[in-house]
């Protein structure tokens, strides 16, 4: 090993070395505290754009359509990566190209954030049941695909305040592939119970929520409804409750963040 250290040592800039070491002090040049600000918010929304467009996006459940798996005032975090990136997956849905880049085609039985395909803007939560190709139906409040009926377990059965004793059935139902997830209806008789067979077409998905009778869906059509929904239209797949509120805690009054909280959904993994 060679011995000549020397020829090796960094170079020193003369102007940076103490005063003592016979160079001049380098001046510092006055600083815009006001452009220093910008650049710092300006970089933390840009990372934070960065990470809500192909990471994760936070969204807060609105209705109950979603029950018993999802409710009101549940906050919830979506991977982004989980069906790859459509121009759904950026603010505003700018139309800067067609289909999906990276995808990945959703599991049936993944709660799915989607936009709404009448508008494009409007986000929707709900359960992906039917895949493309699949023939769905409900006949007399059972769930059928491709023909045959999904087995589902009844696991309890109160009655619910408020809506004049009417019951409230949860099951547990298993889909084709062995995904098992706890449903909720009012029972026989309802609107939904009974649909005509829905044939899913190449590209699209049949979603459902979870609440049956208590929710607008596939099973109605696009105009009224969500209708088939394209791949497109894919936000991401739920992943995880992070906090929850009961209905009627506000942003403007603290106190009520305090009286509404329900730690028990905190950071609860979906089904």
């Amino acid at each position: 090993m060679s011995d000549d250290t020397t020829s090796n040592a960094p170079v020193t800039d003369i102007k940076r070395t103490p005063i003592f070491g016979g160079g001049k002090p380098e001046k510092k040049k006055p600083q815009n505290e006001g452009l220093e600000i910008f650049k710092t918010i300006f970089y933390a929304l840009l990372i934070a754009l960065v990470l809500r467009v192909l990471l994760f996006q936070p969204f807060t459940i609105p209705s109950a359509s979603m029950e018993p798996n999802l409710y009101e005032g549940d906050y919830i975090v979506v991977s982004k990566w989980s069906y790859g990136y459509s121009r759904h997956s950026m603010p505003f849905s700018p139309e800067i190209f067609e289909g999906r880049i990276f995808g990945s085609a959703p599991k049936r039985g993944d709660i799915a954030v989607f936009k709404l395909p009448r508008d494009n803007r409007t986000d929707y939560i709900k359960r992906v049941i039917g895949l493309p190709g699949d023939r769905v139906q409900m006949i007399d409040n059972v769930l059928h695909i491709n023909g045959v009926a999904v087995r589902d377990v009844v696991v309890s059965g109160n009655e619910l305040s408020g809506m004049f004793g009417q019951q409230v059935i949860q099951a547990r139902e298993t889909l084709p592939g062995g995904k098992t997830f706890t449903i909720q209806d009012f029972g026989p008789g309802n609107d939904l119970d009974n649909t005509p067979a829905f044939e899913v077409p190449a590209g699209h998905y049949f979603m459902m929520g979870d609440n049956r009778d208590n929710s607008i869906d596939s099973r109605v059509e696009q105009t009224q409804g969500v209708g088939m929904v394209p791949e497109e239209n894919l936000v991401g797949k739920a992943e995880i409750i992070l906090l929850s509120w009961e209905p009627g805690a506000s942003l403007w009054n603290p106190v009520s963040w305090f009286s509404n909280i329900r730690p028990s959904r905190f950071f609860r993994v979906l089904d």
